[in-house]
């Protein structure tokens, strides 16, 4: 009998016919149904920036392994894809080649979707969401105006990160080891009105319930909690000598005894009001230089610290001492209040600063009751302990001692116990052009106007001039600039500032419920059918920026009513990195490996088979082929070309067969629940 099908399995002859027929069957166009359980299963989508690597692929192919692993085991999966294309890379290269950022995000999602195609990587196409285009975001402004209506967005001047390549605004979560997250540029302080999300509002409830996601990554949430930050104390009110106060936050109210200086930040309101006229110079030199100094330089442990004296002293109010002023560039502004009272002999880095500048260490902490007269050689910042030299509260525990200063200061009304965080409101202004117009006016008579809802959205216009200065273009497009004021029909501006793009990510997995949708960014029943995300994937590199802010979204519009549940995603995979040549594979680095370069291959069990998918891996070609040999040998299986090979290589009775198989699948099964893909291709090939 004539051979009717090929001896090599061949990729390129024989996965087009099942990718058209995946298609044609609709694999994953689903709807809500109560008669199965429901399994939304969510890759992060990417910014469509040009060609995809297997870098990239790898989360894809993890994420299409478990969706149709779901849905072979009877779960109704979504499983949608979409595309982050709103951003700064297009707008600058826009400024270089003239190319429009819409017709470059447009050229490089079809050339994503292609390789996605070649791939056999399988989505539910019916849902795509495309950030740039005006049926999704005009929804992002409408969600906009809904916290501008909670009291969760507002606009006021302060000092912000800029990078002054990217000519715009970074958020601090944005500012990675001291530079720019996108463009390693290190960035400068400047004064501007901005637009900001009050995420602070939910600090408490995004700590707490970092609980509930037992699911994720243990140090995803360790991340996210340090960066909250939640420090316990109390605000204590030293008098300045002569006039006014000075509020500090202290984590150590049991060592004000020990307190033997004052420092306050560089950007704090005494700055301009207490140096004497001798330090003025001084102190405004200061002031200039660390403005040169990102917050993460100025808070690292082998920053050198370094300050000025103002000449200016505060009183003690427990000791009633006069104390020393100083200004100094390890205390920040937007931590507390902007001023500490430091005590050297329990803080180092007070310690270092009073070593420098011969100030005066008391130690008022002690192992006993009894102080030790030999000079520190370091801080001691143990909660063990006793308080000496502290006056009426010398001999008690540093827990008692505590609660007693802190009590006394409440009753004398000096301070108070307080709770502080070190997450700080999410600015999202961007002086660019290429995102989401932010939907307000600005009318002479009635000052900032919300753009009625009836009228979104305000659309982004895809003809403006880019300017080599980096200026927003917006700012420079007059007929985009000038419009009428709602209330009163007067002329009035437009906001041209854009919305950072992480507010378009921070929602886009409930569009995917509803994608349709004309009237509402999403209708709830269909949300609180699919929500939340059963499995999300992405990469570690996401942990404060998107998670975090996709956890405010979820929680500010779970208190508006429009969910029903205040956390988006129950269980989340980090996935590693793939690395090639020793490198991250990075288009930039120019090591990245592309789907079109391995259609005649098997890429997609390699990815699976390459190592623990949380770990980086190196790519290796020679790992590609050898898992193509594996293939060959079950497509010969299945063609029926090894049946007398392996029957004579492995002379085994049916029923041992049979057991061996049920145990290659209970191990399989167990392996892909707990993503240990690697494991389960290998028990594969031991079959």
């Amino acid at each position: 009998m004539a051979r009717t099908v090929a001896p090599v399995y061949d990729p390129q002859a024989i996965e087009p016919k099942w990718r058209d027929a995946w298609k044609k069957a609709g694999l994953f166009r689903v709807a809500e149904d109560s008669s199965k359980p429901k399994f939304y299963n969510l890759v992060m989508f990417p910014y469509p920036s040009g060609p995809l690597h297997m870098g990239h692929f790898r989360n894809y192919v993890i994420g299409d392994a478990i969706a149709r692993y779901k849905v072979m085991r009877g779960f109704n999966v979504l499983n949608p894809f979409g595309w982050d294309a709103f951003g700064l890379p297009a707008e600058n290269a826009a400024i270089v080649s003239g190319i429009p950022p819409r017709v470059s995000i447009e050229g490089n999602i079809a050339i994503s979707k292609h390789e996605l195609d070649i791939m056999g990587v399988l989505y539910g196409w019916d849902r795509e969401v495309t950030t740039c285009n005006a049926d999704y975001y005009k929804w992002t402004q409408w969600l906009f105006l809904k916290f501008l209506e909670m009291g969760l967005a507002y606009k006021q001047k302060a000092a912000v990160n800029w990078c002054p390549k990217d000519n715009t605004v970074l958020a601090n979560e944005q500012i990675v080891n001291g530079v720019c997250w996108r463009c390693g540029t290190k960035p400068t302080k400047k004064e501007l009105e901005q637009w900001f999300f009050k995420i602070t509002a939910y600090a408490q409830r995004l700590l707490d319930d970092l609980s509930k996601l037992d699911r994720w990554p243990e140090r995803v949430r360790v991340m996210q909690a340090n960066w909250i930050g939640r420090s316990e104390g109390a605000d204590l009110e030293f008098a300045v000598d002569g006039d006014g106060s000075l509020r500090v936050f202290t984590t150590r109210p049991d060592t004000v005894f020990g307190a033997t200086f004052m420092v306050i930040a560089p950007e704090h309101e005494l700055v301009q009001k207490i140096p004497t006229k001798e330090r003025r110079r001084d102190v405004d030199a200061y002031v200039e230089q660390t403005k040169a100094e990102t917050e993460i330089e100025r808070l690292s442990t082998e920053h050198e610290k370094t300050g000025v004296f103002t000449g200016a002293y505060a009183i003690n109010p427990f000791t009633k001492e006069r104390i020393p002023i100083w200004v100094a560039d390890y205390v920040l502004a937007t931590y507390g209040t902007g001023a500490i009272m430091a005590v050297p002999a329990h803080d180092a880095r007070d310690f270092e600063f009073a070593k420098k500048y011969q100030l005066p260490v008391r130690p008022v902490i002690s192992p006993t009751k009894i102080p030790s007269a030999k000079p520190l050689d370091a801080a001691s910042e143990s909660y063990d302990g006793f308080l000496v030299n502290s006056g009426p509260h010398s001999g008690l525990s540093v827990k008692d001692g505590m609660a007693k200063i802190i009590a006394e200061a409440e009753a004398r009304g000096i301070g108070k116990r307080t709770v502080i965080y070190r997450l700080r409101d999410w600015l999202i202004s961007r002086q660019r052009y290429w995102g989401v117009p932010i939907p307000v006016i600005y009318c002479p008579d009635h000052g900032i106007v919300p753009v009625p809802t009836t009228e979104l959205p305000v659309p982004l216009p895809d003809h403006v001039e880019f300017r080599s200065d980096g200026q927003n273009p917006l700012a420079h497009t007059p007929e985009f600039v000038n419009t009428t004021c709602p209330r009163c029909g007067k002329p009035a501006r437009r906001e041209t500032d854009t919305m950072d793009t992480f507010v378009d990510s921070s929602w886009y997995f409930l569009r995917y419920a509803d994608p349709d949708n004309q009237t509402l960014p999403f209708d709830k029943a269909k949300v609180d059918y699919w929500m939340p995300v059963d499995q999300y994937i992405g990469g570690i590199e996401h942990a404060i920026l998107h998670l975090l802010y996709s956890r405010f979204f979820m929680k500010a519009l779970y208190d508006a009513k429009m969910v029903s549940v205040d956390e988006p995603f129950a269980a989340l995979f980090s996935q590693g990195m793939i690395q090639r040549n020793g490198a991250v594979m990075s288009k930039s680095k120019g090591n990245g490996v592309t789907p079109d370069q391995l259609v005649e291959r098997s890429a997609r069990v390699y990815e699976l088979f390459i190592g623990p998918p949380e770990l980086d891996a190196e790519w290796n070609d020679r790992g590609v082929d050898g898992v193509a040999r594996f293939l060959n040998r079950v497509w010969r299986l299945v063609v029926g070309e090894e049946d007398e090979a392996i029957a004579e290589a492995n002379p085994v009775s049916p029923q041992d067969l049979t057991r061996k198989l049920h145990e290659t699948i209970n191990r399989v099964t167990r392996d892909v629940d707990a993503f240990r893909f690697n494991t389960a291709v290998s028990a594969l090939m031991e079959l």
